[in-house]
């Protein structure tokens, strides 16, 4: 099963995107994470890709999509929400189930909750939720803000293992493929990941965006939501309330794993598999 990578315009920005399965009708978005990209989500999407037709996109300024021009205002979940409407009705899309990690989880919780009720049909939430940790948020600005840069491949590849840690387990080829797909080259030579710094600024200038229990209690079709053990960004008394809120997710706590599972190995592959299916 052979990706296919894609562009289209979407408000005006040019949108990358993977494409998983695309001689099936029914159809999974999986969304990447805050500082990532949309190659994240192969394991998932490969093993997905026998029964539904995966849509892997790059949020603007990650990955192969177009950097904002105006970062102050189309870095919040609000533009990435309209991208996302633009994107699905481009593809013809009427109905489909969302996966996100993190910060794609947030863009599915907005939109299944406002632009895309109705269409989205089940949501996946892995490691986020209608609140977030201060302190995670902190750590996330310390790093994403300020990326480094490195003379060699190999030393970003170790950057990434220690700062990736609690994706819980990779394989040395995983851990590779993370990193070639996610490292651009700067002028002077050295090798830095592949996003736009100043995405960051949405935590300056939108610095409420992740405050979504209005949203989440919005929300009529059932979730998912896979809280990593140690996870620091969604606490466990949050997960906890959104058993009791708005759709009453499905919570599972995944171990070995913090922020965010890697959504890479058997167990975390057949749990959204079996939920996507309405068989969990």
């Amino acid at each position: 099963m052979s990706p296919e990578s894609r562009y289209l315009t979407c408000e005006g920005r040019e949108i990358h995107f993977m494409e998983w399965g695309a001689q099936h009708t029914d159809t999974v978005i999986a969304w990447h994470g805050l500082a990532r990209t949309s190659r994240d989500m192969d394991e998932l999407a490969e093993h997905l890709s026998t029964r539904y037709r995966v849509i892997c996109p790059d949020t603007i300024g990650r990955g192969l999509s177009q950097w904002s021009p105006q970062p102050e205002k189309e870095y919040n979940l609000a533009f990435y929400s309209r991208l996302a409407v633009a994107l699905v009705d481009q593809l013809g899309l009427q109905r489909f189930h969302w996966v996100g990690t993190s910060m794609g989880g947030a863009i599915g919780l907005v939109c299944a909750a406002g632009p895309l009720k109705g269409r989205i049909t089940r949501l996946v939430l892995n490691d986020i939720g209608p609140k977030l940790a201060d302190a995670a948020i902190q750590r996330i600005r310390s790093y994403a803000g300020s990326p480094p840069a490195f003379d060699t491949v190999g030393e970003l590849e170790a950057y990434f293992r220690t700062v990736y840690k609690p994706y819980g387990w990779l394989s040395d080829a995983q851990w590779r493929r993370l990193t070639e797909t996610s490292t651009r080259r700067l002028p002077d030579g050295r090798v830095t990941p592949h996003y736009d710094p100043a995405m960051v600024q949405q935590f300056v200038h939108h610095p409420t965006d992740y405050d979504r229990w209005d949203d989440y209690e919005r929300i009529d079709v059932p979730v998912l939501c896979l809280r990593g053990e140690t996870s620091d960004l969604l606490l466990a008394d949050t997960a906890d309330a959104m058993r009791e809120r708005g759709p009453r997710a499905l919570v599972v706590t995944v171990p070995g794993c913090g922020h965010a599972p890697a959504l890479n190995v058997p167990d975390q592959l057949d749990l959204v598999t079996r939920f996507l299916a309405g068989t969990h």
